[in-house]
């Protein structure tokens, strides 16, 4: 088995956080990373205002930046995942 390489991030969103940013939560023995309360709530706000009217370009650059998070932490999901329930298929 081939390892894929991680995706590569940009840029955070400026005003994200530095700490409390992910929780880990525990699925079958398997730690599952998710964006906090408190990024979703953002995520939430922007596509709310998305719906009403145009985000401003740093709002645009902020929920994309999310979005490259978002398939950040599910790369991660899926392959902690791969990893425990394949051990036979190790890096």
């Amino acid at each position: 088995m081939t390892t894929p390489l991680l995706p590569k991030l940009n840029a955070l969103p400026a005003n994200l956080p530095l700490e409390g940013v992910i929780s880990i939560e525990l699925q079958e023995g398997i730690p599952i990373f998710r964006a906090s309360s408190i990024v979703q709530n953002r995520i939430e706000a922007l596509l709310a205002k998305q719906q009403i009217s145009s985000l401003n370009p740093e709002e645009e650059q902020e929920l994309d930046s999310y979005e490259e998070i978002d398939d950040y932490l599910s790369f991660l999901n899926r392959l902690a995942r791969n990893l425990l329930q394949n051990p036979n298929n190790q890096l």
